[in-house]
């Protein structure tokens, strides 16, 4: 697609006559040199790094096997969302309400009186209760749903292969909405308040404020906000697998990864962007295919372009809920590949095959700690 564009470019303001006079030949040549070379530079990093592309390629053939295998989270996962939705109808009802709760009082302005509405002493606390709580609640309903697909996903890899597990996803959601409740709701509202604060430090940084205290404050505060994010990341898929509670599951997640040498930056960083890069690709050229058959068979002129940024617009979210469900059986099934290191065991096979191949985290050196039982 670069490549195209940068021809494309380069042939149109050849052909353009206005273009072409204002855009001197040898300046044109110099462009279509320099944006061929960055190209250049992205292809090479590609290629110099392929055995991780490759690496990455078979760690998502493995996490789209098990989830070949559990396809009811598909239906899941969405009526989840559905739910979320539902509970949100009275909160927004409620909202609408709430400023109609008021009186009408005299005000006086360069001394004339007019009648204005003033609003009850409670109604702005209520809409701050309302907004954090859909805040809450939104981030509790995420990680319920990565409760329910580790939870599931677990069950399966820790079936034996001629076995097939049955009501895994019911019992996850049971465990997600009783006796792991608690623990969802923690990890929310971790999460709700990791975002509050990251939030607010992005605008404050927007502002522009001199000063170097102000700096080293934002820099520490990011870095906190940082390691809440790296410590919760396979917190929850290990609570999902084992039923501990939070503060326990992250105790037990981070030593289960350092006594085998586990890095979580590969899995998380390399698989997530080559994720994002497929979607964004296929999406891209969905999108130009539906604007080029429209225009080729329909006469509705600019409204083609329109509904081409439509089409990828939902592509797009169709092809994220994919991403986002296929990103947490990863996390999962790695989880459960270190537990199966941890114990010595060897539930599947082929996980094993792909995941051994993954780089040894370099912070931690020391001889493996004796192996301790973790469910």
């Amino acid at each position: 697609m670069p490549i195209f564009f940068n021809v494309y470019w380069f042939v149109a303001c050849t052909v353009s006559s206005s273009c072409s006079d204002a855009f001197p030949l040898v300046y044109r040549i110099l462009v279509l040199v320099f944006v061929f070379l960055i190209i250049g530079i992205i292809v090479w990093i590609f290629v110099a790094n392929w055995h991780r592309v490759e690496l990455t390629v078979k760690i998502i053939g493995v996490a789209s096997d098990a989830l070949s295998k559990n396809l009811g989270l598909f239906v899941v996962i969405p009526l989840l969302t559905l739910g979320l939705v539902v509970y949100y109808a009275p909160i927004v009802v409620f909202l609408v309400f709430a400023r109609l709760n008021g009186k009408i009082v005299p005000k006086e302005s360069k001394g004339e009186y007019k009648c204005v509405w003033k609003q009850d002493s409670w109604v702005p606390a209520y809409y701050t209760l309302a907004i954090l709580t859909m805040l809450w609640s939104l981030t509790v309903m995420v990680e319920a749903q990565v409760y329910v697909i580790s939870g599931t996903i677990a069950q399966w890899y820790f079936t034996k292969e001629d076995a097939k597990p049955r009501r895994s996803i019911r019992s996850s959601l049971r465990n997600a909405f009783g006796p792991s409740s608690g623990t969802v709701c923690l990890s929310g509202l971790l999460i709700c308040f990791v975002r509050l604060v990251r939030a607010a430090v992005d605008s404050a940084s927007q502002e522009n404020v001199p000063g170097m205290v102000n700096l080293v404050l934002r820099c520490c505060v990011r870095a906190l906000l940082s390691a809440v994010d790296f410590l919760n990341k396979f917190t929850i898929n290990f609570v999902a697998i084992t039923g501990e509670a939070y503060c326990t599951s992250a105790r037990m997640t981070y030593e289960l990864l350092k006594r085998n040498l586990l890095s979580a930056v590969f899995v998380e960083t390399v698989s997530t962007r080559l994720l994002a890069g497929v979607t964004f690709v296929l999406s891209a050229i969905y999108a130009i295919v539906v604007c080029a058959i429209l225009k080729a068979a329909s006469s509705i002129g600019v409204y083609a372009y329109i509904v081409a940024a439509l089409a990828w617009a939902l592509l797009i979210i169709v092809l994220g809920f994919f991403v986002h469900v296929l990103e947490n059986v990863i996390e999962t099934v790695y989880v459960c590949y270190a537990i199966d290191r941890d114990r010595g065991e060897v539930y599947r096979t082929e996980v094993h095959e792909v995941y051994s191949r993954l780089p040894i985290s370099r912070n931690h050196r020391s001889p493996i700690a004796p192996i301790a039982p973790v469910v």
